[in-house]
């Protein structure tokens, strides 16, 4: 470096510490009464451990979406007219369960589903049977015919 520009480039760096380098401040204008905090860095969680130590079953199985089957005199008057089973099922077991736990019980296909509470408080599901599927045979094979 040439001795002129040393000494122009320490001038211009004497001028800047007297003066200062940030002589003007400006304020910024704010638009909206509201204060917004500015988004920043937030991390995704990495845990240590793992916050319960077994994983929760489901309480709602097959098992014990099916409670019993009815066999009242109108529930086998549905059997052999209406080709229906009629199960006292879990209150908080909805139509998909009470079908797939039909499926997976007794290897059967539900053509349609109707439930009610009855005023005891028990849950009560009308399982109509598909045409080529007999009633009367899935209750005998169940066993309460």
């Amino acid at each position: 470096m040439s001795p002129q520009k040393a000494s122009s480039k320490a001038q211009s760096a004497r001028k800047a510490a007297l003066k200062g380098v940030q002589s003007k401040k400006v304020k910024k204008v704010r638009t909206s009464a509201t204060f917004r905090l500015p988004k920043t860095l937030r991390h995704a969680r990495t845990p240590k451990y793992e916050r319960k130590a077994t994983p929760r079953f489901a309480k709602l199985d097959q098992y014990s979406v099916l409670r019993q089957p009815l066999n009242t005199e109108t529930a086998m008057k549905n059997i052999e007219d209406y080709n229906t089973l009629v199960f006292l099922v879990d209150v908080r077991a909805n139509k998909r369960h009470i079908r797939d736990a039909v499926k997976k019980l007794y290897d059967v296909d539900s053509a349609k589903i109707n439930t009610l509470i009855r005023p005891d408080g028990i849950k009560k599901a009308y399982i109509r049977l598909p045409a080529d599927v007999d009633a009367l045979d899935v209750a005998n094979k169940i066993g309460f015919i």
